[in-house]
């Protein structure tokens, strides 16, 4: 009789019936799915698959050429590919390489791969990451690309010394002064959404200035890739000093709101990660952002919309300037003689951050070479900025923006032809 029950406890066991003590195989896959489903959200927080894909490549498989100083670099494969991706990483590999710029051979990862900001990604998230990249992520067999530093300047062996020096190691500690929200919003802000890396000055190293609030510099704007990543802080001017918490969360969800549209890398912030986020992390992320005190900026009185100066000059512009007449010709017909455009769809030009923005670099290239397209739920935006790269010589385009920022009570420096011939030959080497 002893031995008759031996096969019912082992069906007992085997299907984890009455005791709890052996999960069934269906509750662990429905754990790891749940694990996995959860990697691919917060993969979708840090925009992992803008920088990892190539144009008309395949995702996550890397091949995205990012301009630095001394060259250009190539994005690496993060595919689960046992080859040429990270397939062979343990958990272990994988959190030393996000947090800590350190691939699985050993070498240093260079700082354009925001691990500055990922190194405060806490261990749960962390495991849930190398849960969806192993089992999420389809394999691509794709070979990752030298980049285009030239020896000796190409050594990975300074990084080290680098990391030494600007790397803090320490994860998202929560401030106990603040409510839940805020520290969510800081966490996807500061760690996973490494908006600093972009949107913060960088030093001589190619360090950001700063990494979180208790530095002036964090979130000031900064010059990367031939543009100029606005300021984030309280800034009445540049920054978000005129926008309302809503107004912030709208941007992150749709890329566009009464007082700005993204244009460049925001593109594809919006299109692969902030607008796929709930309510409740982006409404945190608004509220973070918005507790950040006025910082940066281009030093002038707070703007005040006029137009009756510029109203006059668009009347009779053969007889104003020749920005004047270029604006009537190609701008007007879509921002308007009043300078508001038709916000959402069309940006405003009065008032515009980017306009007022000191740093003329995102304004000459988005008027060079267009926007990407805006896809919110599926749908293209009707009207995006189109190139006048083909259309407009370099005096034409430093004439026209010159006439922005100086109209409807912008009062911005003008642009010089020298600085659009600049960005024009450095985006058409890049295309």
């Amino acid at each position: 009789m002893k031995n008759a029950f031996k096969p019912l406890f082992a069906a007992l066991f085997a299907f984890g019936v009455g005791f709890g003590t052996v999960p069934s195989a269906s509750a662990a896959d429905a754990a790891n799915d749940a694990l996995v489903a959860r990697g691919a959200y917060l993969a979708k927080a840090g925009d992992c698959v803008a920088c990892h894909s190539a144009p008309r490549g395949k995702p996550l498989a890397g091949g995205l050429p990012m301009t630095t100083p001394l060259g250009a670099i190539y994005t690496t494969n993060i595919t689960p590919d046992p080859d040429t991706g990270i397939g062979r990483y343990t958990e272990e590999d994988f959190t030393r390489a996000v947090r800590e710029g350190v691939a699985k051979d050993g070498h240093n990862l260079y700082p354009a791969m925001p691990y500055p900001s990922y190194a405060k990604i806490n261990d749960e998230d962390m495991h849930a990451l190398y849960m969806y990249f192993m089992h999420g992520v389809t394999p691509v067999k794709q070979a990752n690309r030298e980049s285009d530093i030239k020896w000796p300047l190409n050594m990975r062996w300074p990084l080290k010394l680098w990391n030494v020096v600007f790397l803090d190691k320490g994860v998202y500690q929560n401030k106990p002064a603040k409510d839940v929200a805020w520290n969510r919003g800081a966490y996807l802000i500061q760690g996973l959404g490494h908006c600093g890396s972009c949107h913060t000055p960088r030093g001589i190293a190619f360090q950001e200035k700063g990494l979180d609030e208790s530095n002036n510099a964090y979130l000031t704007g900064g010059v990367l890739d031939n543009w100029f990543a606005s300021n984030l802080t309280g800034e009445h001017n540049t920054g978000l000093g005129r926008w309302s918490e809503q107004d912030v969360a709208v941007f992150l969800k749709t890329g566009a709101n009464p007082h700005a549209s993204a244009f460049g890398s925001m593109t594809s912030v919006i299109n692969n990660s902030t607008q796929n986020l709930s309510d409740a992390d982006i409404a945190a992320m608004a509220l973070y952002l918005k507790s950040l005190p006025a910082s940066g900026g281009n030093g002038g009185p707070q703007y005040s919309y006029d137009p009756k100066a510029t109203k006059v000059s668009l009347t009779r512009p053969a007889a104003t300037d020749s920005g004047a007449r270029v604006y009537t010709a190609f701008c007007m017909h879509c921002h308007g003689v009043d300078g508001r455009g038709f916000a959402p769809m069309l940006a405003p030009l009065a008032g515009n951050p980017n306009v007022l923005e000191k740093d003329a670099s995102s304004l000459i290239n988005v008027t060079l070479n267009g926007t990407e397209d805006l896809v919110i739920h599926g749908i293209p935006a009707p009207y995006p900025m189109p190139r006048y790269a083909p259309v407009l010589n370099d005096q034409q385009i430093a004439d026209v923006l010159t006439f922005v920022r100086g109209a409807w009570n912008n009062n911005t420096a003008a642009v010089q032809p020298e600085d659009v011939a600049k960005i024009r030959k450095a985006t058409q080497a890049a295309r």
